[in-house]
């Protein structure tokens, strides 16, 4: 952990976050801070704004909101209060449905779905240490976008609270969104062309 960030010998939490005198970007997951610098790169963001774009295209004037990171989503473990969540994310791209869970510093609650680009310093824990936390709190959709390989691998939330081994989609296919059943991500509008050498 950063040596900016004040020591503390228990788990971190919402209340901590808040008053760190830190300008960067951390996650919380079960207590444990986690940077999210270097920003992210130009293919990242590039594929970050496309699929936006569909999202907030479809979206508008429904009852569904789409939100961009940075955006705090907080997930309690028992329905603690703010200053104790020890669990804040950053997901790069989210679908809140219930608006109930939406307040003045972004989300309380698991939203909908979830879409994490990955980068070489998050791949580990966007596959491992997220799948797991988004499964335990109830996301019902999580993407997760391979920029390299040109891939999204989409975990579907079972009716026994578990993500099954995903349906993985390429750069020439649409991906149906299973929340929203009318909308299909046209992923050949999201990856970058591949330049001929």
């Amino acid at each position: 952990m950063n040596n900016a960030l004040p020591k503390k010998s228990e788990a971190y939490t919402y209340g901590d976050y808040c008053h760190w005198e830190d300008d960067r970007r951390w996650e919380l997951i079960n207590g444990v801070p986690y940077l999210m610098s270097p920003g992210p790169n130009r293919i990242h963001q590039g594929l970050l704004g496309k699929l936006h774009l569909q999202f907030a295209a479809y979206l508008e004037n429904k009852t569904c909101e789409v939100y961009l990171a940075p955006f705090d989503i907080r997930l309690p473990e028992k329905g603690e209060a703010d200053e104790y969540v020890t669990t804040v994310v950053q997901p790069d791209l989210m679908v809140y449905c219930d608006l109930s869970k939406l307040d003045e510093k972004g989300g309380r609650g698991a939203p909908d779905l979830l879409i994490e680009i990955l980068s070489p310093s998050t791949t580990i824990r966007d596959q491992r240490v997220k799948l797991d936390l988004y499964e335990r709190h109830g996301v019902r959709e999580y993407w997760v976008v391979h920029p390299n390989d040109r891939l999204v691998y989409v975990y579907l939330l079972k009716e026994d609270g578990r993500y099954p081994k995903p349906q993985v989609y390429s750069a020439e296919d649409k991906l149906p969104v299973a929340i929203l059943p009318d909308l299909e991500i046209d992923l050949a509008r999201v990856f970058p062309v591949e330049r001929k050498e």
